[in-house]
This record gives C-alpha cells, structure tokens and sequence, in this order.
C-alpha cells in the first residue's frame, strides 16, 4: 500500500487511494464515482474535490478546502489555520477546524470546535458545538450544548444548553436547560427554554414557557410568557399573559393580558396590567394600574394604584403622598399621610395625617390629624385626632356592608 501524492497547482482524475492522500496547494481532483482513500486526506494550502470524499482522517493547513460533493470522515477532521467548504453532506466523528466552515448539505458529528465561523445550509447534529465567532443553521441544530463567542442564527434548536456571547436569534423549538447570552436574545416563534438569563435585551415574537429568566435590560414579549421567576433590570412588556411564580423588575413593567403570580410582585417603577393581576405579595415603587388587584399577603404602594374593580390584600399600604383610584380593600389598611384614596374596606383602616378618603367601613377606625373622610361606618371602634373633618355624621352599625372583591 503506498501513498498517492497530487502536485501543486495539479489537476488529476481519481477514484480510489489505497493508503494516504496528499494534495499540494492549489491543486484539483476530478472524481470518479466516489473518492475514498483508506487511509489519510492531508490537504496543504487551497484545493479543490469535484464529487464525493470519503477517508478516515481528513487535515488540512493554511488554506480552504472545497468539496463539492458530500465529505464522509470515519475519524477526525481538522483544519489547522485553514478553512473547510462543503456542497454536500458531511459526517465525521469529530471536527476541529481554526477558521471557518461551510457546508450546504446535513452535517453530523460528535463534536464541532470551530475557531471563526460555521454556517450550515441544512441540520447539524452534534454533542458538543464550539464556535468562537459566528454560528448560522438554517435546519434544526441538535446539540446537548452549544457555545459561540459572537452571534448564533439557528432555524429550529433541540439543546440542553446554549452560551452565546453577543447575539442569540432562534426560529424556535427548545432548550431544555440553560440558555446564557451576553448581548440580545431574539426567539422568533413559540419557544420553551430551562432559564434564561440575558445581559441586554430579550425578545419573544411568539410564546414563550419555561424557568427563570433573568434580563439586564429591557424584555419583550409579543404573546403569551410562563416562568418561574422573572427579574428584568429596566422595562418589560408582555402583548398576551403573564404567568409565573414571582417578578422583580427594576423600571416599568407592562402586561396586556392578566398577571397570575404564586408569590411576589416587585417592581422599581411603574406597573401596567390590562386585566386583574393576582399573587401572593406586592411591592411597587411607583404606580400600579390594573382592572383589579388581588393578593393573599401584603401590598405596598409608594406612589399611586389605579383599578377598576379594585385592590385587595392582607394589609395595604399606600405610602406617605400616595394616591388610590379605585376600591382598597383589607385586613388591615395604612393610608400615609398627605395622601388620598376612595372607598376603603377592611378590618383595620388608619387614614394618616393631612390625607383624604372617601367612605370607609371597619371594624376599627383610625383618623390623623387634619384628616378629611366623607363617610364612616365602623363596628367596634373609632378615633379621631384634632383637626379631622368627616362630612356625613359617623356610624356605628352592627353590620358592615358587603365588601368588594
């Protein structure tokens, strides 16, 4: 068995090698039927196949390589400072290749480590995939984990895991574990995903369910989006629900549809929900709008609340020059003081000093100083400080009426 050796700047017709192959720089082989060398394919600098290859272990150095046929490698590929095109298919069982790599045709590996750029016209599916630049799939990429340092373009992805370190833009499907990226996520269809965590901005153009997700700046949801946990640095905005455990954002946070939450809603800013918003604690820094409000625990407001049907909790809170549109009704409600509120509820309701509400019924009432309220129903008790004007002549009744809510 001896080597078959195709010189430089040659072009040859060949069909079979037994043993090794090497092709010099800038040479070309026309192929008989199916190319398929036993042994090695070295390529050193440019070349050109013109047809189908098959070998046990393909190299290639300082240069490109251009198979117009499929590339079938039973061992390793690998390209030291050069680069691979393929007009077919190509199959190896792990692929190491310094700059890029090009392939039209399905492509299949254990592994892809590639230094620059991979684009890949059909499917690729691999264990492991490593680019340090650009990824483009046009099919579906099939990979336990991916990572790229650059962007990431991928038509339909089955992952566990993907790390991207500027720009992830997925046509849609899942990855079931962890999803990292430095720069912009963009899911374009109905997507599900293990957590998420994103350093700028995120976007769904389509659904999207899954675990924790975690945006430094802004997120966007154009339909539907369940989670677990939800943090968000700036703003978010979500076209259809809303359904998680909890979220924290740090700026505004808009809802078109309802919000359903297990436990806590935080937010820095301003809260807009299209319809009733539901959860276990609230915390909003300035204002909440919604057609209602209802949570199980505490609701603290700093700024102002606006419902239609109204706000309801364990305790309510509105802070000092704070601003209520709408029905609060409570266990126990706090009204800071300078600031206003319409009809309250509760068991226990204190109006601060210099504020103002509309009606209130409790079993227990509480006015500040220079308070103003226009009507009181209570049941067990009320105190009035100096100063307070109440301009319906306050009842003491044996029943409230039927709260809101």
């Amino acid at each position: 068995m001896t080597d078959t050796q195709v010189p430089r700047g040659s072009r040859i017709r060949l069909g079979r090698v037994d043993g090794d192959l090497r092709v010099e720089r800038g040479a070309s082989i026309d192929v008989e039927g199916r190319l398929i060398v036993s042994g090695e394919a070295r390529f050193e600098g440019n070349a050109e196949i013109l047809g189908d290859l098959e070998c046990r272990d393909f190299s290639n150095e300082d240069g490109t390589v251009r198979i117009s046929g499929d590339l079938t490698v039973q061992q390793a590929l690998r390209a030291d400072d050069g680069s691979l095109v393929v007009g077919g298919s190509l199959s190896a069982e792990r692929v190491d290749i310094d700059r890029e790599l090009h392939v039209k045709g399905p492509a299949r590996a254990r592994e892809f480590d590639i230094g620059g750029a991979l684009d890949g016209e059909a499917t690729l599916t691999a264990e492991k995939v490593s680019v340090g630049g650009r990824l483009r799939i046009a099919g579906k990429l099939e990979a336990r984990s991916v990572e790229a340092g650059g962007a990431v373009e991928i038509s339909e992805a089955s992952l566990d895991r993907l790390e991207v370190g500027g720009l992830a833009h997925l046509g849609g499907g899942e990855v079931r574990e962890s999803i990292e990226v430095g720069g912009r996520f963009v899911a374009e269809s109905s997507f599900k995903f293990g957590s998420l965590e994103v350093g700028g901005l995120a976007e769904f153009r389509g659904d999207g369910t899954g675990g924790s997700i975690d945006v430094g700046g802004v997120l966007t949801a154009r339909g539907n989006l369940s989670f677990s946990k939800l943090e968000v640095g700036g703003i978010g905005t979500i076209g259809g629900t809303a359904k998680g455990e909890s979220v924290d954002v740090g700026g505004k946070f808009d809802v078109r549809g309802p919000l359903e939450l297990a436990r806590s809603l935080e937010v820095g800013g301003a809260v807009s929900v299209g319809e009733s918003v539901t959860g276990d604690r609230l915390e909003v820094g300035g204002s909440l709008e919604a057609r209602r409000a209802v949570f199980q625990g505490s609701a603290e407001i700093g700024g102002a609340v606006r419902t239609r049907d109204g706000l309801k909790a364990a305790s309510i809170e509105l802070h000092r020059k704070s601003h209520a549109i709408g029905p609060l009704v409570g266990g126990r409600v706090e009204i800071g003081r300078m600031s206003r509120a319409e009809d309250v509820y509760g068991s226990t309701v204190e109006v601060g000093p210099k504020s103002r509400a509309g009606r209130i019924f409790a079993e227990r009432i509480r006015l500040g100083e220079n308070a103003e309220v226009d009507e009181v129903q209570y049941t067990v008790e009320l105190r009035a400080e100096e100063g307070v004007r109440i301009r319906s002549p306050p009842q003491q009744v044996s029943r409230l009426p039927p709260f809101p809510l």
